[in-house]
């Protein structure tokens, strides 16, 4: 039975959220809620300005607020994130469910599998020959690891993810439910009108404290290896091609597509169904917006969109007969243009 209590002291969590508690500090809590529906026995945040003005409204137990924000009448915790010492608090009453260590009789292991203190490896996962698994790591029903690959300690990864032969996870890595890590890449010699594979011999490496979304495939390197570096954070149904290399803290929110041999650099944001060319740099700290094709190289710190804003539809299907006329138009206005010119001079030379 777990011994995790059910309720909180408001100085409690303070404590824990290093925070300073403002108001009743023995009010006890005993869940979070978000806050439209936060209840006097809970706790939510008011991080941001939208809701800091709403503030009076909210019937919750206690709010996090930034530090020195004032609300009379109101349990307050300020702190310097709001939104994450609340994402702190949501862990502290609802911890991970950590399964008992242990290797599953349903599952297959090869030879040479080496693990560390409290791994588990439950039903029907398949393990190949030559794997190392750390401490602490959780390797849920079906998953499939191929030889020789090497995972590090606390890494957690879901039911039916495949690892496949060769590749490197570092540690506190969370890899979500159905994403294939080691696919081959996609690489084809043209030859008379057909297609001859080429070997794709490389590994992934997928770096500490990365966070890999469900449905993700991260293809293998040609040669070398496709590189996700520490504390990128990718959401679904992303795809990043061989020989990829995704920088320090960089966001890749879903359906982003990266062609072969691109770099991100760190702290970098891809939006939703980006797509990123091939054999690209993409500096640090840019954010490439939501359906926005990159095909040039950018620079540290740009923000670049090209997406396909809403409009009302009728509006749309006048662009759209315009479009086709654009170039004939744009003749037309570089004749009116020397024509002008033209006229221009005349009126000058009189």
């Amino acid at each position: 039975m777990s011994t995790v209590p059910t309720e909180y002291t408001l100085q409690d969590i303070a404590e824990a959220t290093n925070g300073e508690a403002v108001g009743q500090k023995e009010k006890r809590i005993s869940g979070v809620a978000p806050f439209e529906t936060a209840n006097s026995n809970q706790i939510t945040c008011a991080g941001g300005s939208k809701y800091l003005k709403r503030i009076d409204d909210a019937r919750a137990g206690a709010l996090f607020v930034p530090t020195g924000f004032k609300a009379p009448g109101k349990n307050l915790i300020g702190v310097s994130n709001p939104q994450l010492a609340f994402a702190r608090v949501v862990d502290l009453f609802h911890p991970a469910v950590q399964p008992p260590s242990g290797i599953s009789k349903r599952s297959a292991t090869g030879s040479g599998l080496h693990t560390g203190d409290g791994v588990f490896i439950g039903a029907f996962a398949t393990v190949g020959d030559g794997v190392t698994i750390g401490s602490n790591s959780i390797i849920q029903n079906g998953v499939f690891i191929g030889d020789g690959v090497s995972i590090g300690d606390k890494v957690v990864i879901h039911p039916n993810v495949t690892i496949m032969t060769g590749c490197r996870i570092g540690n506190r890595v969370t890899i979500h439910p159905g994403t294939v890590i080691g696919s081959d890449g996609y690489g084809f010699v043209p030859d008379s009108g057909r297609y001859h594979k080429i070997p794709q011999i490389g590994i992934v490496q997928i770096d500490d404290d990365v966070e890999i979304g469900a449905c993700n495939t991260i293809d293998r390197a040609t040669f070398g290896r496709t590189w996700i570096q520490r504390g990128v954070k990718t959401d679904n149904l992303v795809h990043i091609a061989h020989n990829v290399i995704v920088g320090e803290d960089s966001i890749i929110v879903a359906q982003v597509g990266i062609a072969g041999s691109t770099t991100i650099g760190h702290h970098a944001t891809l939006a939703g169904q980006a797509g990123i060319s091939g054999h690209l740099t993409i500096g640090s700290h840019v954010t490439v917006g939501p359906m926005t094709g990159v095909g040039k190289s950018i620079s540290d710190g740009e923000v670049v969109s090209s997406g396909s804003p809403s409009m009302p539809h009728r509006t749309w299907l006048r662009v759209q007969r315009v479009i086709p006329a654009l170039p004939e138009m744009k003749k037309k206005i570089a004749a009116l243009e020397k024509q002008l010119t033209d006229l221009e001079k005349r009126i000058d030379e009189r």
